[in-house]
């Protein structure tokens, strides 16, 4: 289980968190599902799943099509609910699905993709990475006039699932196939920005750490994430 690193109280509740390694993107979508039905149960708290995918493209459900610049030949595409367009997800990338309560925490959704962003320009700072919200196009942080965090979620019943994907040490060429999130221009990395890789482990515990901060709510570190033995590939 994961320890996060110089949180300090007060803190309203606590949430279930994990990194998982890699997940096949279908099987996170399923493990997502089945999260929020338990979190609208009550039988779990507000919770949050770390991972990173095999290469795969994710169109959201009001466009997406034609954003393929370049149809790809083997890299899936799947159809999902989440808002946005299409993006690119791979290894190097770390994506974040909270299945979180907004009526329990008190959120709004832009409120709730307000602080999503925040915990990354928080995290990014942290490393020297001097990031922003683009008013132009919403939902995600830039890195000057490249974007290196895609942000799209789906709310229902007050529950959200999807989340965001931050470029940590991927191979960006994989979005020159596409127009991702819809919007024209270059991606970049924290590798990139850096000048080297960094250990994912590291991003992992800062944006756990960012999270609890900005969220108000503590890992819970005392159990495990209740997966199913098929989702860790």
């Amino acid at each position: 289980m994961i320890e996060s690193a110089n949180i300090c109280p007060p803190f309203r509740k606590t949430f279930l968190v994990d990194y998982l390694g890699v997940v096949p993107y279908e099987v996170a979508l399923k493990e997502q599902e089945r999260l929020r039905q338990l979190r609208a149960e009550e039988r779990i708290p507000d919770a949050v799943l770390l991972l990173q995918h095999p290469h795969v493209y994710t169109v959201g459900r009001f466009r997406g099509e034609e954003d393929i610049l370049v149809p790809p030949e083997e890299i899936p595409i799947f159809h999902t609910n989440r808002g946005g367009s299409i993006t690119y997800h791979g290894p190097g990338q770390l994506v974040g699905y909270p299945v979180l309560d907004l009526k329990a925490n008190g959120l709004g959704v832009r409120e709730y993709i307000w602080k999503l962003e925040e915990v990354i320009i928080k995290l990014l700072g942290g490393f020297a990475i001097e990031a922003q919200r683009s008013t132009k196009y919403p939902g995600g942080v830039w890195a000057g006039e490249r974007k290196i965090c895609s942000i799209g979620i789906n709310v229902s019943r007050h529950i959200t699932t999807h989340g965001f994907a931050l470029n940590v040490n991927n191979d960006l060429k994989y979005f020159t196939n596409i127009r991702p999130c819809g919007m024209p221009g270059a991606m970049t990395s924290m590798s990139e920005l850096l000048g080297h890789m960094l250990p994912l482990d590291m991003v992992v515990s800062e944006w756990i750490n960012w999270f609890s901060k900005i969220f108000a709510l503590k890992p819970d570190t005392s159990r495990a994430l209740p997966v199913e033995e098929t989702v860790i590939a």
